[in-house]
């Protein structure tokens, strides 16, 4: 599962999901990517059970890049707690997903399997997405 190493600060405020990505819009390492269309959080499961569908879909060829990083921790009280008596401890892990988002990235595939493989990613991801491909004048 990923989680950072280290964090400067243990608990973070939630934040608010407006606005469009500011980086990571275009397709940069691989042939076919995943860009979300709406904001909102990854969890660091949802991002390894999209990794799990496209690789088991290429059945191990191709490469995959994921573009997304879970940073941000999200905090839980426990169940049947009173108010009050300060914030909960951290849980899991998350990444601020903006809509323009290239989140999973693959190549090494032919088109209709990159597709189909993609669309099985999507699935599993909590916010509407689109399948995208390398501009021809991107390096």
């Amino acid at each position: 599962m990923l989680m950072p190493k280290k964090v400067k600060h243990r608990k973070t405020q939630r934040g608010r999901l407006t606005g469009a990505a500011k980086g990571g819009t275009s397709v940069q390492f691989g042939d076919f990517g995943i860009q979300a269309t709406e904001p909102g959080w990854l969890t660091a499961r949802q991002i390894e059970a999209a990794r799990i569908a496209m690789t088991r879909h290429v059945k191990r060829g191709g490469k995959v890049w994921i573009r997304v990083f879970p940073d941000k921790p999200i905090t839980q009280k426990p169940a049947e707690t009173r108010m009050g008596s300060g914030k909960g401890s951290p849980e899991w892990w998350v990444a601020n997903v903006k809509p323009g988002r290239v989140m999973f990235e693959l190549s090494g595939v032919a088109e209709p399997v990159a597709r189909e493989a993609l669309r099985r990613a999507m699935h599993k991801l909590p916010m509407k997405c689109r399948f995208v491909k390398r501009e021809v004048g991107e390096a």
